[in-house]
């Protein structure tokens, strides 16, 4: 099965018209997405800032992950499905334009690198977290992190200036 496929398949299935058609769920879930990427990527912008030295320098960043993590994953996980709502809703339209797929691109290697992150320096935060210098694997992480997810977010606000099927 193609993306195209996969796309028109999620479309004209019963919740993609039912969001493509309705006149109060769509905003409504675009208004949700909006809102928790602002909260998701805010504290990730906290984060990714602490990481690489500019903000909160007084904040050990196990606090800072400790405190905001929680959060953070709510407001990604409400990211997440109410994107994949608006791509019910949206459907093979999203391909029109080259600047979908570099958005899944760009989660995805934003994806791993939070992987990777966890696996190399979450787990042991707390040890090298209060040192006044941070291993290089986790500014590299963080700066990683701040461009990718910048990114996706600009991505995501020009797909629809690129494509009027929207």
């Amino acid at each position: 099965m193609t993306p195209t496929d996969l796309l028109q398949t999620m479309y004209e299935s019963s919740l993609g018209t039912a969001l493509s058609e309705s006149l109060y769920v769509y905003p409504l879930v675009e208004g949700t997405h909006l809102l928790s990427l602002a909260l998701s990527f805010g504290l990730i912008l906290f984060t990714d800032l602490r990481l690489i030295g500019v903000f909160l320098r007084d904040v050990p960043v196990s606090q800072v992950l400790q405190q905001l993590r929680p959060i953070l994953l709510i407001g990604f996980a409400l990211t997440f499905a109410s994107g994949i709502l608006l791509t019910f809703a949206a459907g093979p339209g999203l391909l029109a334009t080259p600047l979908f797929p570099l958005k899944v691109l760009f989660i995805f290697l934003a994806g791993l690198n939070a992987l990777w992150f966890e696996i190399k320096f979450g787990r042991t935060v707390t040890q090298w977290g209060s040192e006044l210098v941070f291993p290089t694997g986790a500014k590299i992480a963080g700066w990683i992190s701040l461009i990718s997810w910048t990114t996706v977010v600009i991505l995501g606000r020009l797909i629809p200036y690129f494509d009027s099927t929207f």
